[in-house]
């Protein structure tokens, strides 16, 4: 019997990195989309595979329209339809006040973290859906909890991108759930991935982390656990919901 296809977005490194060994543990074929670093994907593919499990990685770019549409029609192709996926993918840019960002800036952030996880679902929906000859799935958008209180004077454009899909998620799950599709989402409060580096404050995690209620900063290892459980029939009746994963901020 073939083993269910998991379809993780940015899944080279931190959460999706994480995401990906863990739900090979579990019994899927993990299919690891990257952007440019082939290498950290593909240290992950061999760590799974070196680990009895079965993963592969494909190139693709989630701003670009056509690299989802062809990343879709190559897996469709080579593995055949995802049953599951986790848009992990996200970008942002360096901490500053959002008055002096430029439209060019959210335009970038807008089109990976919004747009392609938009594309992501619709090309999912293709293979999911029970009227289009699927079997049903599950999706998990990976959010932030910047979302929740806007990240002013750091990243207030990434934090608007992530309340659009808080927003997207939850309308999307209501339209598609008579399809046998769930569709729900995380979000990861301060963790230790090197999205802070990109940010341009690689130890942000130790300067904030402790102040909040548990008093550190998380584990990519913890987010994970939460996004499996969302792809995993133990919530079987969840949908349109949301998991913090923030040490209680």
């Amino acid at each position: 019997m073939s083993k269910p296809i998991l379809l993780i977005t940015g899944g080279g490194r931190g959460i999706g990195a994480a995401t990906a060994k863990r739900a090979a543990e579990q019994g899927y074929h993990v299919v690891i989309n990257y952007k440019t670093d082939a290498t950290s994907a593909n240290k992950v593919v061999a760590d799974i595979v070196a680990s009895g499990d079965l993963a592969d990685c494909v190139q693709a770019d989630i701003s670009d329209v056509e690299q989802v549409a062809q990343m879709f029609s190559f897996i469709r192709k080579k593995w055949g339809k995802i049953q599951a996926l986790v848009n992990n993918a996200g970008v942002l840019e360096h901490q500053m006040r959002f008055t002096d960002t430029t439209p060019a800036r959210w335009q970038r952030i807008f089109q990976t973290n919004v747009f392609g996880t938009m594309q992501c679902c619709q090309e999912a929906f293709q293979d999911m859906a029970i009227s289009r000859g699927g079997q049903g799935g599950a999706i998990v958008n990976v959010s932030s909890l910047a979302s929740v209180y806007g990240s002013p004077n750091e990243y207030v454009d990434y934090a608007a991108s992530k309340g659009a899909v808080d927003s997207f998620s939850k309308g999307f799950a209501l339209e598609v759930a008579g399809d046998g599709i769930r569709v729900n989402v995380v979000r990861p409060g301060l963790i230790y991935t090197d999205m802070h580096a990109d940010g341009g404050e690689a130890e942000r995690v130790d300067r904030i982390g402790p102040t909040l209620p548990l008093q550190r900063g998380g584990k990519p290892e913890e987010v994970a656990e939460a996004i499996l459980w969302l792809l995993s029939d133990k919530s079987s009746y969840s949908t349109g919901g949301f998991i913090d994963v923030g040490g209680g901020r």
